[in-house]
């Protein structure tokens, strides 16, 4: 569903309102909020009494049901968490319009994929203006949870080990090498994730919030070995036969991660060829 302008179709040519705005599907995670911003406009000045209808379906009996609510710029016209029917009335008058916000909040209990569609018509003077339908699903939440610097692999260990003991909607887990201190997972219930790391050792809490997977990519692609490094760099060996030797950069082999250097204490010149994380860059070639 793309955004649209439903009412500019013969069906409503000649009503004395129109419904516009955006119906693109959604994508959010457990506990947070699908919003779509819409607007009516009046066609004529009169004062008109205003209708929005909605419908509301989640998909089967034993799905969650969602927090949907409409509001304008003064606040909440309608909650389904308060009040029944979905069904809205309001006065309008000139020719400024109104604006509406559509907001379908997932529960925190959610499924993945668990939905929400929502069938929204507008009437005025008991005359069908607009027809907009939305729909919104759920997906996984990028959790972190802080862990005591060092025992990362050992908090992955434990959360997996409970996670595997019952359905704790734990999808991943990455304790990146260069990360100290913290574990990223993929999961779609906070609570019951907060329930599943308590007690496991060296577990400090859940950091608050969530984290988006572009924000973590650069953990889930390795940069090469020999990232970084440039030709005439001085290094120091930090591994193999020559570790604690300082030497400088001659050339470097991206395909196979392997640079080659010339040692500077060698009574002969020998070109030495090393993998790219067995140097440690001293100083930049200038």
């Amino acid at each position: 569903m793309n955004d649209q302008e439903i009412n500019q179709s013969p069906q409503f040519g000649n009503a004395p309102l129109t419904l516009s705005g955006e119906s693109g599907a959604q994508r959010v995670t457990a506990g947070s909020s699908a919003v779509w911003k819409l607007v009516l406009k009046p066609q004529q000045a009169n004062k008109m009494k205003v209708r929005v209808l909605l419908t509301i379906d989640y998909g089967s009996e034993d799905s969650p049901e969602w927090e949907v609510s409409i509001s304008d710029t003064s606040g909440k016209l309608w909650e389904s968490a308060k009040l029944t029917p979905p069904d809205i009335e309001f006065n309008m008058e000139g020719l400024g319009g109104k604006e509406l916000t559509l907001a379908a909040e997932a529960p925190r209990g959610a499924r993945l994929d668990d939905s929400v569609h929502i069938k929204m018509q507008v009437f005025a003077e008991g005359q069908e203006c607009g027809a907009m339908e939305f729909f919104a699903n759920t997906m996984q939440s990028i959790l972190i949870l802080k862990t005591s610097i060092g025992h990362e692999r050992a908090v992955v260990d434990g959360v997996a080990g409970k996670a595997k003991a019952g359905d704790k909607g734990i999808f991943a887990l990455l304790a990146p090498g260069k990360l100290d201190g913290y574990v990223f997972m993929e999961a779609m219930n906070t609570d019951l994730v907060r329930e599943t790391c308590r007690g496991v050792r060296k577990a400090k809490g859940l950091v608050a919030g969530e984290t988006k997977l572009s924000e973590i990519e650069h953990f889930l692609t390795p940069k090469p070995l020999v990232s970084g490094i440039s030709e005439g760099d001085v290094v120091e060996l930090v591994a193999g036969p020559f570790k604690g030797e300082k030497a400088r950069v001659q050339k470097i082999d991206e395909s196979k991660e392997e640079i080659t250097v010339e040692l500077f204490e060698a009574t002969v010149p020998i070109p030495v060829t090393v993998r790219g994380d067995s140097v440690r860059v001293l100083e930049k070639e200038r």
